[in-house]
């Protein structure tokens, strides 16, 4: 069976259970074209614009 070398340090061992404390909610900006909140760099689902331009045509409520 394979034994370490050398003792592992606290920070060390402790820093492998860290990625899951990075956990948060999602990044929100408001279009500028509807002002509903959307994530950043993604076509809005409201309206269905990205950077100025409509690149989703939507449909109609009829």
């Amino acid at each position: 069976m394979a034994v370490p070398k050398t003792k592992q340090s606290k920070s060390r061992t402790n820093s492998r259970f860290k990625a899951n404390s990075k956990l948060t909610a999602p990044t929100l900006v408001e279009c500028p074209h509807c002002h509903e909140m959307k994530l950043p760099h993604v076509v809005c689902k409201a309206c269905g614009y990205y950077d100025g331009q409509e690149v989703v045509a939507q449909k109609s409520d009829k």
